[in-house]
């Protein structure tokens, strides 16, 4: 059953409880109201009765204060015999007045007097002044009592059941309008799949149940729908990264294969000049392709690389070999300035791996700064930190790609052929974090790029 109709049946019947034990309380307050204010009136009579008679007055069948409301009067001596009646009456057996006359005190209880046979009889005992003892009764049919109780109850049934009919529709009503913002929620929820992502939940009021619910589910859709966005943009990184890498060795592979296939047919022995520079190719081409090699390598190793071979070394040192090495791969076509510091800045690092970084902070720098622009590379020292920064005039990095240059297989501007496979700044900064320092970038689109490798001065507990 729909949680709508057993949230309508439940209040139905809690609200059908409440309404017959409420009805039921209140006929049987009623009816004990009616019955007692019957008692009381003929008691009331029978007392006044009583009076007169005992002051030697006779009974005055016309008397309306005695006989109103249908009350009557009967006057008995010791025998039972009627001496005086307001009403004609039946000759049902009435054991009140031998009550009260065997007692000597006042008796009420049921009787059948009247034409209907159920009467409330109340009869007082009276001492008259010849010393013949008389009772006299007073007496009202109980009919008129269950006309208005019957009346009563069959209007109160009806109320009884327009009220349970109303609550009913209206507990359907309000439970349709307290779960419509669930069929709301499972009508979008059917229409989310793992390919939209982008689609939320409706929330109606964001501070009821289903309002929360709604909001942490779209919470989850949100993060899910990140977690797929990282995952297809990894894939693709991947994928690029594939096409990249089988670019990059197809190349130099071609170049070794064209080599060794022409030594082999004719080179050697036809000409010895031509076979040594096909020599000096193979090697130049397997050179690439172990750096390529070697570069996927340290990244798949990541911590679990090597050991360094840490020491203090001069950064200076470092940097001025790093800049050498940049000049003369530029040929000119971007000027490369390095301000030497007037004293030595001694870090802790490997000083092959840190020459690794420089040189890629640098080859990234001249590869994308267009020609006659230029690349300038400073030290600085502070708070125990020795920094090496590379600035370049290049083409810049839009901000909202900047935190993407340091993951791997991403390159900042993909049309460029010789943009590599994306794996130099992932190699750096690994390398930076590996020595406890790390890489920070700087960039201005149209203006350029700084890249600042910041290494401790002294030694960490582990440095490797």
């Amino acid at each position: 059953m729909p949680i709508r109709w057993r949230l309508t049946l439940f209040n139905a019947l809690a609200i059908g409880a409440i309404l017959l034990v409420s009805s039921l309380a209140l006929f049987f307050l009623l009816r004990g109201a009616l019955y007692a204010g019957l008692e009381d009136t003929v008691r009331g009579r029978a007392v006044t009765a009583a009076r007169d008679v005992d002051a030697g007055e006779q009974l005055d069948t016309g008397d309306d204060e005695l006989t109103l409301d249908g009350v009557f009067i009967v006057v008995r001596d010791a025998r039972g015999r009627v001496l005086g009646r307001t009403a004609e009456l039946g000759g049902a057996e009435d054991p009140v007045w031998r009550r009260a006359l065997a007692s000597g005190r006042a008796e009420g209880g049921p009787a059948g007097l009247s034409g209907d046979g159920s009467d409330y009889v109340y009869a007082v005992p009276v001492g008259p002044p010849d010393g013949a003892a008389r009772v006299v009764e007073a007496g009202k049919s109980y009919e008129d009592v269950r006309d208005v109780l019957d009346t009563f109850a069959g209007l109160l049934a009806l109320v009884v059941l327009v009220a349970l009919l109303i609550s009913a529709v209206g507990a359907y009503l309000m439970a349709r309008a307290a779960l419509s913002p669930v069929e709301d929620v499972v009508g979008s929820a059917r229409e989310i799949g793992a390919g939209d992502l982008s689609r939320r939940l409706p929330v109606a009021n964001p501070k009821d149940e289903i309002g929360r619910l709604a909001t942490t589910v779209n919470g989850l859709l949100s993060r899910l729908e990140a977690a797929f966005a990282r995952r297809e943009e990894a894939l693709e990184r991947q994928r690029r990264f594939a096409a990249d890498a089988s670019h990059e060795l197809r190349t130099p592979l071609t170049s070794v294969i064209g080599h060794a296939r022409m030594l082999d047919e004719w080179a050697l022995e036809e000409d010895p000049g031509r076979a040594r520079r096909s020599v000096v190719s193979i090697r130049r081409e397997a050179g690439r392709m172990r750096t390529l090699v070697e570069s996927l390598l340290a990244l798949t190793r990541g911590d679990e690389g090597p050991g360094l071979e840490v020491g203090r070394h001069d950064l200076a040192a470092v940097a001025e070999e790093a800049v050498e090495t940049a000049r003369d791969a530029a040929s000119g076509g971007v000027s490369i300035e390095y301000a030497a510091p007037e004293h030595e800045i001694e870090a802790v690092f490997d000083r092959g791996r840190v020459l690794q970084v420089a040189s890629i902070l640098l080859d990234n720098a001249v590869r994308y700064t267009p020609q006659g622009g230029s690349v300038s590379v400073r030290l600085t020292e502070e708070d125990g930190t020795a920094a090496l920064e590379v600035s370049d005039t290049g083409v810049g990095i839009p901000e909202d790609r900047l935190p993407l240059v340091f993951e791997r297989f991403y390159r900042s501007d993909p049309s460029r052929a010789d943009g590599g496979a994306g794996l130099g700044l992932s190699i750096a900064r690994q390398i930076a974090g590996s020595h406890g320092g790390e890489i920070l970038a700087e960039s201005t689109p149209g203006e350029g790029s700084t890249f600042t490798l910041l290494l401790p001065k002294r030694l960490g507990p582990d440095p490797a």
